[in-house]
């Protein structure tokens, strides 16, 4: 039987195979769970792979791989018999990772820093169901661990872990905001960037993974069977998942970085200028080669590993045009049609980050017809709208599923604010970005926001500023759930989460990242749980905007061709709808109101009345 990458178990054996096809000498390193022994085992070459039989079942014992070889950087060649390598394939690790010099250090060994991954035997498939979520559903971003980290309601022991996504209090709270899947910003194991430790600082989101497939211990100590509970808890509930994956790069960084995975076992993974450089289009120092049918297949096997024996619902793809690009980005790249042809991912839910820092790297609306893609154009627009600076042509474009760039069938995702970026209660409480507690002498992050004060920088106890931030999230609130798209609310948004301005708090695993249960705007929160009750109600009216869809001024008047594009226009009212369902949506700039006007019966009469709700501030 031809090896495939990974670990298989049987009653008899364990079969450890490693891809490695430059490497002169591949060891096994087996040691008892959490053991400092090492038990050295030569494997030998099978093609690109380097494979080895113990005859016996290895389930729970600890592995990692040292390759030998030679020591190139410049030709990709990182063969270090004294680092202890993590598979790439890992399914679980006995610890978390560690920044560390000695990571790389020629020569040093690192057994005593690197994780060892951990063998888990057979694990049970599900059943592949369709996916629990639907275009034009509320996606609810979350950061696992500071989601909980602070919640009165949740366990001590639970809190910050995968499992307490499954806890009852959270599972009412997303039921209360009707939230259509969750979608979890990095579960799989990281590493903090070489300069965060001597800050005392720490890696709070995970976009920096080593190895795809394991989770962190940290963050989801049950490995496999606790993600696959908590999937099966929120899919009880109605609630789908979606996991955000780091595909485009690794964090054994630049030429700099550790020799911890893939790097010592396959550098030429990583794409190279030509000039030889690594190429950095993720802004990471070192880029995955997706023109390699190795380092699609890794992908893949990645996304059908949590799909096989976890059941998520689909993947939200960081830096997405990484993967159709080698050099250049390509439409057509064959990963696409890879995901497309596959069993277990062809039904899934595929989200795109549209952008990356490389060459064309700004893809909206380039990704297939049935990938979904973050849209940040609808997020600077609809800013720049109730800030006072954008015409109601470019909002109602929005607004109607931004077909300039999706064209009639709707991909968006519309949101207001992510991980990264101000808060959405930031947004109207800070007109510049304040990230000094970042040690990067306030440099790092989003230097344009589309942000406004209302006249105070920060914090206040002005009754009249904070009545108009009220208004401004009200008004930003509404423009989202009335908008055609699937619409993604960052967790802790509905209730007025800051950060303090600061606006990449990716080194802020504390408390200005983690969720402030206590401290919570309750009115706002039963605001945005009744929005998106009434849009869940009508959800079909919002997967794609009707083609004779009718505009009219706040005086009830068509928009004349000058108004569309005045930035002075103070706002319009649109139909949804035809017959009995039809529905009306004004927004009123100066006054900063969304209202809806529903018509249950298109006579009108006197037993079944217009009925009124003005989604209102203050």
């Amino acid at each position: 039987m031809t090896a495939l990458p990974g670990v298989m178990v049987t009653a008899a054996a364990t079969v450890f195979s490693v891809r490695a096809p430059r490497a002169e000498a591949v060891t096994l390193c087996l040691s008892k769970r959490r053991g400092k022994r090492e038990t050295r085992v030569p494997m030998r070459r099978d093609g690109d792979l380097w494979t080895v039989e113990v005859p016996r079942d290895c389930t729970g014992e600890c592995y990692g791989y040292r390759a030998e070889g030679e020591w190139a950087p410049d030709r990709d060649l990182w063969f270090d018999p004294a680092k202890l390598l993590v598979d790439p394939y890992a399914l679980e690790l006995d610890r978390r990772f560690v920044q560390h010099p000695c990571l790389a250090r020629f020569g040093t060994d690192t057994a005593p820093i690197v994780p060892r991954a951990v063998v888990t035997g057979p694990l049970p498939e599900v059943d592949l169901r369709p996916p629990a979520f639907a275009r034009g559903g509320l996606v609810y971003e979350v950061n696992v661990k500071g989601f909980t980290r602070l919640h009165p309601e949740v366990p001590e022991k639970l809190r910050g872990t995968v499992a307490a996504l499954a806890h009852p209090a959270v599972l009412a709270h997303l039921v209360k905001l009707h939230v259509s899947a969750v979608e979890l910003m990095p579960i799989v194991a990281w590493i903090d960037e070489r300069h965060l430790p001597p800050l005392g600082l720490s890696n709070a989101w995970g976009y920096n993974p080593v190895a795809m497939m394991a989770l962190d211990p940290g963050l989801c100590p049950g490995g496999v069977a606790e993600l696959r509970e908590t999937v099966a808890a929120l899919h009880d509930a109605g609630i789908g998942v979606i996991l955000d994956l780091v595909l485009n790069h690794t964090g054994e960084s630049d030429i700099h970085g550790g020799v911890i995975s893939l790097r010592g076992l396959d550098g030429a993974a990583y794409g190279k200028e030509p000039v030889g450089r690594l190429i950095n289009d993720t802004g990471c120092g070192n880029t995955l080669d997706f023109g390699q049918a190795q380092v699609r297949r890794l992908a893949l096997d990645t996304l059908r590993h949590f799909v096989r024996h976890c059941g998520v619902d689909g993947f939200r793809f960081d830096l997405a045009p990484v993967l159709a690009r080698s050099p250049g980005f390509d439409p057509a790249a064959p990963i696409f049609a890879e995901i497309a042809a596959d069993p277990w991912l062809a039904d899934r839910i595929m989200i795109a980050e549209p952008w990356d820092i490389g060459p064309g790297g700004y893809q909206l609306g380039n990704f297939p017809h049935n990938w979904l893609e973050w849209n940040d154009r609808y997020r600077d627009v609809v800013r720049r709208f109730w800030r006072g600076d954008a015409t109601i042509g470019e909002l109602a474009t929005c607004i109607a599923g931004s077909a300039d760039v999706f064209g009639a069938d709707c991909r968006s995702v519309n949101f207001l604010a992510a991980h990264d970026g101000f808060t959405l209660a930031d947004t109207v409480s800070y007109l510049h970005r304040h990230n000094l507690a970042n040690g990067e002498e306030n440099r790092d992050g989003h230097g344009e926001n589309f942000s406004w004060n209302n006249g105070v920088e920060g914090d206040t106890a002005d009754p009249h500023v904070r009545a108009a931030r009220a208004a401004d999230l009200r008004a930003l609130l509404g423009t989202l759930f009335v908008s055609t798209g699937t619409i993604m609310l960052t967790a802790g948004d509905e209730f007025g989460r800051s950060q303090q301005g600061n606006n990449n708090a990716y080194a802020q695993d504390n408390p200005v990242s983690w969720l402030d249960w206590s401290n919570r705007d309750r009115e706002l929160e039963d605001h945005v749980a009744r929005l998106s009750a009434w849009r869940a109600g009508r959800l079909d009216l919002f997967r794609a905007f009707p083609p004779d869809g009718h505009w009219r001024d706040l005086e009830g008047r068509e928009i004349p061709p000058e108004a569309w594009n005045d930035p002075a226009s103070p706002g319009f009212s649109f139909r949804l709808g035809q017959d009995r369902s039809e529905c009306e949506v004004t927004l009123d700039r100066p006054q900063r109101i969304v209202r809806h006007r529903e018509q249950k019966d298109a006579v009108g009469s006197a037993a079944t009345p217009l009925r009124s709700t003005r989604w209102r501030a203050g």
